[in-house]
Parts: C-alpha cells; structure tokens; sequence
C-alpha cells in the first residue's frame, strides 16, 4: 500500500483498505479528511497496481448520492484542501458501529453461492428455483462484522448484530438500511441501471444521532448492472453487466486461487474498470 500524501494543516491519523483519514492539525477542530485513494481492493486485499482517478470518481458518486439520501450524513462544513479536493470529505466525527450493513435486492456473489449450497443467503430461506442474478422477492438485510485491517469481513446474523450494537440500534440499522437502498435502486432504475446490492456504514455524533458515513453507493460499496442487459440477457455475464469492480474480482477469480498475494492487475482490466467507472456515474448523474 503507498503512503498516505502529506497535506498542509493535517496529520494522518489512518490508512484503511482504500481510504486515509486525517486529522486537523488545530486540536480544537473536530472534524475529519476522508481522503479517497486509487487503490482498489477485493477479496479483502487491497491490489496493485490502482485505477486511474477511482478517488476522485468515487468521491462524486458519493457526494451525488449523499444529496439524493433524506437521511444524516457525516458531511461537514468547510474548506477543502486544495491538493485533495476532488477526491476527499469534510466529515464529522463519529463513533462508528462496527457493522457493515449489506442489502441484497438481487441473488449474486456469495450469496449465490450460499443459495446453491443451503437454500439460503447469509442463512436467510428464499424460494427454490432462483438463477444468478434473479431479483429477489424482496430485498434482504445481511449484515456483516467490520473486521480490522489484514483480516476478513464476517457475515453474521441480525441476533449477532444486536449482540453488538443492541436491539433498538440493530432494528433501526436494518431498517434504514432497507429504506435507503429502495430509494436508490428505484433512482437507478429511472437512469437504467439496476443496483443489485450496497452496503452502508453508520456512525453516531456526540448527541448520539445515527449518521450514513464512509462512502455510500458507489461502484466499490455496490454492485451496478445494466438494466437492459439484465432484461434481455441469457447467461449470466450477459445480464450482470457490471459497473462496479466486478470486473477485477472476476478477473482474480479465474487467475489467483487466494493463497499468498495476489496477482498484478493486467493493464486492460484495470482500463476497462476506470471506464465503467466513469460510465456509470455519467448515466445516474446526467
């Protein structure tokens, strides 16, 4: 992973996956940078080599959608530093829940997977005679266990989750989380583009309001398929024609069998993704 640039007035304080965080260097400013990287990550390994711009493209996905959500964000007021403006975040300060908050409207990935296997998508039943990438009957709330860095995301149950964050809170993540996607994918839609499945993480402030933080439906934090596509296509590459980072995770699934690291990213996959990536932020945004 490369070092975190240095910006005037701020110290960094951490590096995740593909983001880096700073601190103002004034200790009375409370606020973070969220500052979003090139680099891209799957299979939770962050790869090499990046893609060209993915920072700042998934930092106008996400401020276009923070506009369209009626719900609290982590968006502060203020000036951006100029060497990071077209690709960081003003944001609050949060104390962030340590659940992932993943929707599914549409059976893919591991959940599909699961649903050969058991029936089931993170243990939840759904109706036999599902295909890959079949709508489902309604979407679905399967949260997961944010793990540290270096190690794995664990799905775990909605019981599991009010063991770590409570009842109330746990419902309340649910809940939103379901409204919030329903609001997006029908947005989507109206641009022809379908959004299969997202995940959100949240934050409480110091009044202990529930905040939509971290980035939020862009092609990194969600799968993005074409709607046409899905609608007149007979395999499944044909209808999960993806906008999203699919691509890569395909392309190491057929090349790297998840022992050790992981493979150099080829030129061409790594333009092909920078292109849906701008792609898709051209359709839902024009």
């Amino acid at each position: 992973m490369s070092e975190a640039k240095s910006i005037p007035g701020w110290r960094h304080v951490y590096s995740g996956k593909v983001r880096d965080l700073y601190a103002p260097e004034d200790a009375a400013d409370t606020r973070i940078l969220v500052v979003a990287s090139d680099r891209v990550s799957a299979f939770d390994f962050v790869l090499s080599p990046g893609i060209p711009a993915k920072g700042a493209l998934l930092t106008t996905l996400s401020r276009w959608w923070f506009d369209q959500i009626d719900f609290p964000n982590h968006l502060a007021e203020g000036e951006m530093p100029d060497a990071v403006a077209d690709r960081a975040m003003l944001a609050q300060s949060l104390d962030m829940l340590p659940v992932e908050c993943v929707v599914r409207g549409y059976i893919t990935g591991s959940g599909w997977t699961e649903y050969q296997e058991h029936g089931t998508v993170c243990g939840i039943p759904l109706p036999a005679g599902l295909q890959n990438g079949d709508r489902l009957p309604e979407p679905i709330f399967t949260p997961a266990y944010k793990a540290p860095m270096g190690e794995h995301d664990e799905n775990i149950t909605f019981e599991q989750t009010v063991e770590l964050v409570g009842a109330d809170r746990a419902a309340e993540l649910r809940d939103v989380s379901l409204r919030i996607y329903g609001e997006a994918a029908e947005i989507a839609e109206t641009k022809g583009v379908i959004l299969a499945d997202t995940k959100f993480e949240f934050g409480t402030d110091a009044t202990g309001t529930l905040r939509l933080a971290d980035e939020v439906l862009t092609s990194d934090s969600s799968r993005y398929w074409e709607a046409e596509a899905w609608r007149t296509g007979t395999t499944p590459d044909e209808r999960m024609a993806s906008f999203d980072k699919q691509i890569v995770r395909n392309w190491l699934a057929a090349n790297w069998d998840k022992q050790g690291e992981p493979p150099v990213l080829p030129d061409e996959i790594v333009e092909r993704t920078a292109a849906r990536y701008r792609e898709l932020i051209e359709l839902l945004t024009a």
